[in-house]
Formats: structure tokens, C-alpha cells, sequence
């Protein structure tokens, strides 16, 4: 093998696509754009025009609401917290907090709050001080011999 003998895999590089370089090229005069027009012509942009009747994205009703003061909670599940307590890195027997849970890594941070939800299994007797939770995770967590602290109401 030499320097000058060495090329791409068969198919693996494309060719760049040379368009109004003649006829021979195959996309020649008028380089793939039809005749005339206002597609034809260079700096067009015609989404969701429809040649001046009302466009459908305007003909549609507006629904929905996005509330400007809607809180973000960080979602954890009860599977997560007892692999990171089988794993060593919280401990089952101090109190678990939302700080505790993002210093071990659980959550990568709080934004408004933590919230429990209840997918996956714990058997360990836990302790957990947390914004939110759901119903079935405090009953889970009740089961297994520990309590839940909710700052706010449980949904």
C-alpha cells in the first residue's frame, strides 16, 4: 500500500451534487427548478404560505394554556433511591433529603422541589424529607417501614 493509492470504501463517499453545469450534467439550465416562477427565483420562502388565503395555522382555533408560574419538580422514582442505597452511595438510616438525593447523584438538581413517584421496588426502611409525592409512593414507603415528610400537599 502507498500513499497515493489510498481511497475511500467503495460508496462511502458521496459526490456533491453540481447543479447549472450544463447539459451533460443533467441538472443543466435551469439546475432542477422547473421554468419561471416565484420558486424558481432565488430568496424564496413559502412556508405556510397558501397565495394569500388565510393560512391553515391561522384558520385553526388556539388552544391550550402554559401557566407562566407552573412549578418544575425533579422526578424521582422509589426504584432509583433503592438501587443508590443498594449501591452504597445514600444511606438507608439518616434522613434522605432533596439535597442528599443531588449530592449522591440521584437528581442532577432540585429546580422547584423533588417529587417521589412510586415505579419500581423499596425494601429499605427510609426516611425521606421531599417537596412532592405521590399517594401509592407514600404508601410504599409506609409498607416498607419508613415514613415520608411532603412540604406540600400530596397530589
Amino acid at each position: 500500500m502507498k500513499l497515493n493509492e489510498l481511497r475511500d470504501n467503495e460508496g462511502a463517499a458521496r459526490k456533491k451534487k453540481r447543479v447549472a453545469r450544463g447539459p451533460g450534467s443533467g441538472k443543466g439550465k435551469m439546475a432542477g427548478r422547473g421554468i419561471k416562477g416565484q420558486k424558481s427565483r432565488s430568496g424564496v420562502a413559502l412556508n405556510g404560505y397558501e397565495g394569500g388565503q388565510m393560512p391553515l395555522y391561522r384558520r385553526l382555533p388556539k388552544r391550550g394554556f402554559t401557566a407562566p408560574n407552573a412549578k418544575k419538580f425533579n422526578v424521582v422514582n422509589l426504584g432509583q433511591i433503592e438501587k443508590f442505597i443498594e449501591a452504597g452511595k445514600l444511606d438507608a438510616k439518616a434522613e434522605i433529603t432533596e439535597d442528599v438525593l443531588v449530592a449522591a447523584g440521584v437528581v442532577r438538581r432540585k429546580l422547584d422541589g423533588v417529587r417521589v413517584l412510586a415505579k419500581g421496588e423499596i425494601t429499605s426502611k427510609v426516611n425521606l424529607n421531599v417537596t412532592g409525592a405521590s399517594k401509592s409512593a407514600i404508601a410504599a414507603v409506609e409498607k416498607a417501614g419508613g415514613s415520608i415528610t411532603v412540604a406540600q400537599a400530596a397530589e
